[in-house]
């Protein structure tokens, strides 16, 4: 079984589409941190959190030497826009007070939108689906720990590109016949995301 937590909102969820976020943090408690950002995202219910993955201890990529990463996915379903998404991305950022003084550098809190429903766009604000998820085991193994059909916009299933990543050497992952387990992305035992409880009616 995986250790993943959903709270019993589906009746009370608006409609809307799925919405993907990868969270990741090395600086600092990284597990308080990604437990926090949980919490900030989904605290109003608006943003409809259905899912969180376990979390995975990670190689940094790109950037210059630090910490290793704990990261995870997020899964929701909103009607919320691109914009507003990340509006509330990067709020849950700043509540942690992450400092972006050097690109790929160390961060209490970073939280990206991989993707929003079916939707491509070049926008620069927003690039949707995430231009580097299809090289990031980061991304996709978790995410295929809640989704094994998961699919990225424009690009194939998540599974093919996680293959093509163990094929290439970008990265070194694999889906075991236990779980999810790798060599640059593993999973941290006992480490547990909660998603927010139903509001009281």
């Amino acid at each position: 079984m995986t250790e993943c937590r959903a709270a019993g909102r589906a009746a009370g969820r608006a409609a809307g589409r799925e919405v993907v976020l990868s969270l990741g943090s090395n600086l600092g408690d990284r597990l308080a941190n990604l437990r926090r950002a949980v919490g900030l995202l989904c605290a109003d219910g608006q943003l409809g959190c259905v899912a969180v993955s376990g979390v995975y201890e990670t190689d940094p990529v790109g950037g210059p030497p630090q910490d290793d990463y704990l990261n995870a996915v997020l899964l929701a379903v909103t009607a919320l826009p691109g914009p507003e998404i990340l509006r509330r991305a990067q709020a849950a950022e700043a509540a942690l007070a992450r400092v972006r003084a050097q690109r790929w550098g160390p961060r209490t809190l970073d939280v990206d939108v991989i993707t929003c429903g079916a939707e491509v766009s070049a926008d620069p604000a927003l690039t949707l689906p995430h231009p580097r998820a299809a090289q990031r085991a980061f991304v996709l193994v978790p995410w295929l720990e809640l989704a094994p059909d998961a699919v990225l916009p424009g690009q194939g299933r998540a599974a093919d590109l996680l293959a093509a990543i163990e094929t290439t050497g970008i990265g070194t992952a694999g889906i075991g016949t236990a779980g999810i387990g790798t060599a640059g992305v593993r999973r941290v035992p006992g480490a547990v995301l909660e998603l927010p409880g139903p509001e009281p009616r």
